[in-house]
């Protein structure tokens, strides 16, 4: 099981990430763009995905992946029960949905310097 905690020391390592505090639920974003937000109990984190993909990940893991709420099924989100969640995985999701967010010069000096890392 992963925490907010867990979440927010690895956005620190992430180029251009923030934390914001809107309408009482922790957000985080490259510039104005949210890339992982937790509900209000912190029991769930959406976090940006390819809607082209997001239903075979909700079919493929259902008691761990759900899809976002209806007004929200025109972005690019999906979202996870923390509870299923290992820290691996949630690097992952993290990073990918950072990934789709930043500049494409930000992503690859952050490949680059992850790479270099031992």
């Amino acid at each position: 099981m992963i925490t907010v905690d867990d979440v927010r020391q690895f956005t620190k390592t992430l180029p251009r990430s923030s934390e914001h505090l809107i309408r009482d639920r922790i957000k985080f974003r490259v510039g104005r763009i949210v890339y992982v937000a937790f509900s209000h109990d912190e029991t769930l984190m959406g976090f940006g995905f390819p809607k082209e993909e997001r239903d075979a990940l909700v079919a493929a893991e259902p008691a761990k992946f759900l899809l976002p709420r209806e007004s929200d099924l025109r972005f690019n989100w999906v979202v996870a029960r923390m509870a299923e969640l290992d820290v691996a995985e949630m690097r992952e999701l993290v990073l990918d949905a950072w990934r789709m967010c930043v500049p494409k010069k930000v992503r690859l000096e952050q490949q680059l310097a992850a790479e270099r890392r031992p």
